[in-house]
């Protein structure tokens, strides 16, 4: 297809002028197959279905009117200028077709179209006329993106940040920092790196805290700025990019922008650097913050702009003062009437805090709209709430409710429901219905739902902080800030005028903070002090964050790194310090990355690693449902939730893997499970490969499509175009669905009827990114085929996550499961979680009576066994009480002696102290001996394999050997105790140091590399950087 100027003879008359009145029961359309071999053999047309639709809807128009036959009707003649005398709308459609009627007539099939279809054969003069047909569809469609492009130029226009575009262009132009404090929905976004791109500013990058909003984002700039075929907008996250030299506008995460500004020289790859949404004070957004202040002092050249909603103006103004602009940009918002109706109970008038959360001042919110407001005026109820249990009782209160009135939908809305649970919120009410989305803060800005007039705030939220000390995450209900309060206000505003309901006085709310905590101050600093020592800054104590934590909590972090063996005692960057650095997870899962390199277990290590990364892939009903418990029975196993977590993906993989299309979906609901959390492993799997790749601690071995044969080639072409169809189907259809949620049981009805075999676009990403063999290599690695696997996979687990673990309270034996408690080193009495394995089998950590042994001769009071248990967790959540999350057991003994920083023995080593905090008694000494020494022999090769791997010179040899070793040692029995140390125990335990020279003679039975030394803190030998002899007080 081309464009030309037309002339006389290539007019074609009006379709309707030209169907004879013979002919009125002639269709195109039952000549379908034979016109699209005609036509469509070039990508003519992008939508072959959308042209027979219109097609249809022509014909059906011509049909209603009368078709004036115009057969004889001499041929128009043209004046001098070659212009026709009688005007035609087809004279109009600047697009012709390339091809002429005899070239398309001549591709017609030779066999007889009457016989075929029934019907008379097509003419040259029928081609004709769906050319023209062709013509008027394709010209229609020209005028709908034009006018798409009229419409999106208008609406670029009325947003209100357009007003500001030349004040905002000038000031980045004059000014090192500009900050634009932008309400919501004014376009700041969007608009604002159109605006500097279009002002000469060539290399702009704008970072996001969610990389879903990277991509959208970047796609919506390329749509306005038509740049959607080329690279000039484009998005970076890790391992998957859309750039290149040509690009001018980038956006990318916070955290992938600090990496760059590891790698890179001061970012010169830059000229202006948006940072977006500062509001919601991520960790790496004020890290970014630093680094960018302390950037502008290096780069001369450089431009800053931050942008954000409900802003702190005078903090951040503050903060980049005397080089800052601040420009105030107002939202887009429709009026909203806000009603203030405090909730007063009688356990508040006593100045108690009731127990049980009452919904009955939600329900009479409700009651009071269905008064006020008539059925007929549309809009829908959006009510906040701090948690899920405060949800499930209004949920349920509202429902009962709706029983007697039938008008409304309740839907309930927090992340740990599945994501097609949450999609529910999005779709319509029926008429005469009003939604009711009973939801937590992930409303407040995380989505947009479309048609909320009503907005009913609680006040209270649930937030996750950390204690350092304890290292316990605890989710506490607080009240909202000021800035939260007024952006769930906001939502009632959206499509239209809006009523904001408050469950409090406006004296409370006056009372808020005016800004939400920032999140710096909530959680752990390990990674990202790890992270800053990487940079090369000298002191993280005096980094120039714009609201510093607390100092204890740096003093902690830092601590945690000496620990995990990141840092030396001078805070130097260690050899596996660096590669943690280069690792963007965890530090124990990080570390367990490396060690499973290191012990030739890295698949399985990889699938371990992913499961315990995403959200949890068990539903509300998994625990709720015994059908579902029952069908899970055969993934449980009793060495803990991490290994069961891999059990299930395991079992998932293998579905995957059958070739016979199993219905994945169908198996997942059965157990409980949410299968978008299976698909998230597998992308993350796949990410932690290649950031191992890119570390030297793994090649890529996968095999691509150059090292299949020809015929497994050909197989894989043809199920990728399959995918690829099936895909594409799926996508244009659903475009088309309109979901209607039904009032009974508040499911959805969809105008196309959608059945559990229908199309999973989930399952058609994960095949074409897997191929059948592929799969098969994804389910043996995340396999532990052998006990070996499985004892090393704990093994490098347990090195990972240490120091966490627990030790049974002695009374256990004495309570219910429910009544079980444990101890850690930062904190006492903790419980095992409800939901986890442990919580409902505690009697697999209890001893039996068989694995007792009685040693007459032995004076302690604790029970001897070759069997003690210890418990490895992942971390400490405190709710209602302090839970136990994704624990492992381990033997107690050989885990201590193996991993735990400080050894302390006395003179014959019938005693041991692990970090001060768990003792080891033995009744024979010349066994803890050994067991000692060969704990310190496999520490030591351990620690010098790892060097040599960090340095890329392995001994698989040694490697293995180690391995074989420690799992024999894991399994040696030998009668002990244990026991958790009180506060009083603590302050008479130790010798502490002689005062006297001491001098030690011969080889150091512990370390050939350590020079023996008095210790000047417990007393006794320093045998080695973790060992102290004879430093015990008999006690």
């Amino acid at each position: 297809m081309y464009r030309e100027k037309r002339t006389h003879s290539d007019d074609i008359k009006h379709h309707s002028k030209h169907q004879k009145t013979d002919n009125r029961a002639f269709t195109f359309l039952d000549y379908k197959r034979v016109l699209e071999k005609v036509f469509f053999n070039d990508d003519l047309v992008e939508d072959i279905n959308d042209v027979w639709l219109f097609v249809k809807k022509f014909e059906s128009f011509t049909l209603k009117k009368t078709i004036t036959d115009s057969s004889d009707t001499p041929r128009l003649k043209s004046n001098p200028l070659k212009l026709p005398e009688v005007f035609d709308k087809m004279h109009l459609i600047n697009l012709k077709i390339k091809y002429s009627d005899d070239e398309l007539a001549s591709r017609l099939p030779t066999y007889d179209q009457e016989k075929v279809y029934q019907k008379r054969p097509l003419t040259k003069e029928d081609i004709s006329n769906f050319r023209q047909l062709l013509l008027m569809y394709m010209d229609f469609k020209q005028k709908e993106k034009f006018n798409k492009l009229r419409k999106l130029r208008e609406t670029q226009i009325s947003l209100p940040v357009y007003q500001f575009k030349n004040e905002i262009i000038k000031a980045v132009k004059e000014y090192r920092v500009v900050i634009i404090a932008g309400d919501t929905g004014c376009g700041k976004s969007t608009q604002i790196p159109q605006y500097l791109s279009n002002a000469g500013f060539k290399r702009i990058a704008c970072t996001q805290p969610r990389r879903i909003a990277c991509i959208s984002l970047s796609k919506r700039v390329a749509y306005e700025s038509l740049a959607v075929y080329n690279n000039d907008v484009g998005y970076q996250i890790r391992f998957e990019k859309t750039v290149n030299k040509n690009t001018k506008i980038l956006f990318l995460t916070e955290g992938l922008l600090l990496r760059q500004v590891c790698g890179e020289d001061l970012l010169s790859q830059y000229d202006v650097i948006v940072l977006d949404e500062i509001h919601e004070r991520h960790l790496h957004g004020d890290f970014l913050l630093g680094v960018m202040k302390c950037l502008l002092h290096q780069r001369s050249d450089i431009k800053l702009v931050l942008m954000s909603a409900t802003i702190n103006v005078d903090l951040f103004n503050k903060y980049f003062s005397p080089l800052a602009k601040l420009i105030q940009v107002p939202g887009r918002l429709y009026p909203i009437k806000l009603e203030y109706h405090p909730v007063i109970s009688e356990m508040k008038v006593l100045g108690k805090k009731s127990e049980r959360f009452d919904p009955s001042p939600f329900i009479k919110i409700i009651q009071m709209i269905d008064k006020k407001y008539p059925k007929h005026e549309r809009g829908d109820v959006l009510m906040f709430l701090s948690g899920m249990a405060e949800i499930t009782a209004v949920v349920d209160a509202a429902r009962v409710y709706c029983e007697k009135v039938d008008s409304w939908i309740i839907l309930p809305l927090h992340s740990s429901m599945s994501l097609g649970e949450q999609d529910k919120v999005f779709d319509y009410a029926p008429e005469g219905t009003r939604k009711c989305i009973v939801s937590t803060n992930i409303a407040e800005t995380s989505i947009t739902i479309d048609g909320i007039r009503f907005v009913v705030d609680s006040g209270k939220v649930k937030e996750m902080s950390y204690d350092s000390t304890s290292k316990v995450q605890r989710l506490k209900e607080f009240w909202v800030s000021k800035a939260s309060a007024d952006q769930r206000k906001g939502r009632a505003g959206r499509t239209g005028p809006g009523v904001c309901y408050r469950l409090y006085s406006e004296d409370e709310f006056e009372a808020m903070a005016e800004y939400s905590t920032p999140e710096l101050q909530k959680v752990p600093l390990d990674a990202l002090l790890l992270q800053m020592v990487a940079m090369g800054l000298p002191n993280a104590r005096l980094f120039p964050f714009i609201e510093p934590p607390q100092a204890e909590n740096i003093e902690n972090a830092i601590e945690s790194l000496k620990q995990h063996g990141a840092l030396t005692k001078e805070e130097k960057l260690t050899p596996i310090g660096n590669m943690l650095s280069r690792l963007p997870v965890d530090i124990p899962l990080g570390k367990m990355l490396i060690m499973g390199s290191l012990f030739d277990q890295l698949e399985p290590v990889l699938s371990l690693a992913c499961v315990l990364s995403v959200q949890t892939p068990f539903t509300n009903k998994a625990y709720k449902d015994p059908e579902c418990e029952r069908a899970r029975m055969d993934l449980e196993s009793d060495h803990g939730d991490p290994i069961i977590l891999l059990n299930a993906f395991k079992q998932w993989l293998e579905l995957k893997s059958d070739g016979q299309n199993t219905n994945s979906r169908q198996w997942c609901k059965r157990r409980g499970f949410e299968e978008q959390r299976f698909y998230e492993m597998t992308k993350l799997r796949r990410q932690f490969k290649d950031l191992l790749d890119e570390c030297g601690l793994k090649k890529n071995e996968e095999k691509n499509m150059d090292d299949m044969t020809s015929a497994e080639r050909a197989l894989r072409h043809g199920e990728l175009k399959l995918l690829r169809d099936m895909k594409k189907i799926h996508k244009e259809e659903d475009s088309r669905k309109r979901k209607v949620l039904k009032k009974d049981m508040w499911e959805i009805e969809e105008n196309l009827d959608a059945e559990d075999d229908s199309v999973d676009i989930r399952d058609i990403d994960f095949r074409l990114r897997h191929n059948q063999r592929q799969v098969k290599q994804l389910l043996k690695g995340s396999t532990a085929i052998s006990y070996k696997d499985l004892m090393m996979l704990k093994i490098i687990l347990s090195s990972g996550l240490y120091p966490h673990l627990a030790i049974a309270d002695d009374f256990n034996s004495c309570k219910t499961t429910k009544e079980h408690l444990f101890h850690t080193e930062g904190k006492p009495f903790v419980s095992l979680h409800p939901m986890s394995y442990f919580g409902n089998h505690s009697d697999v950590l209890q001893l039996t009576e068989s694995e007792i042994i009685y040693v007459p001769e032995f004076k302690g009071k604790n029970t001897v066994s070759s069997k003690h248990q210890l418990l490895v967790y992942m971390s400490l959540l405190e709710t209602t009480k302090a839970y136990i999350m994704n624990s492992l057991r381990m033997p107690a003994a050989q885990t201590l002696l193996l991993f735990c920083r400080n050894i302390c023995t006395n003179q014959n080593f019938s005693q041991i102290i692990c970090d001060s905090w768990l003792q080891l008694e033995f009744p024979l000494p010349e066994a803890a001996e050994c067991l000692i020494l060969k704990a310190s022999k496999l520490r030591n090769t351990w620690d010098k394999l790892l060097k040599l791997k960090l340095e890329e010179k392995s001994n698989r040899r040694a490697e293995h050997k180690l391995s074989e070793e420690m799992i024999r040692f894991m399994n040696v029995e030998i009668g002990y105790t244990v026991k958790r140390l009180l506060a009083a125990d603590q302050k008479i335990m130790y010798a502490g140091p002689s005062g006297d020279k001491v001098s030690f003679t011969g080889p150091n039975p512990f370390s050939d590399e350590w020079q023996v030394c008095e210790d000047d803190k417990y007393g006794g030998l320093r045998m080695s950087p973790y060992l102290t002899y004879d430093c015990m007080m008999n006690f």
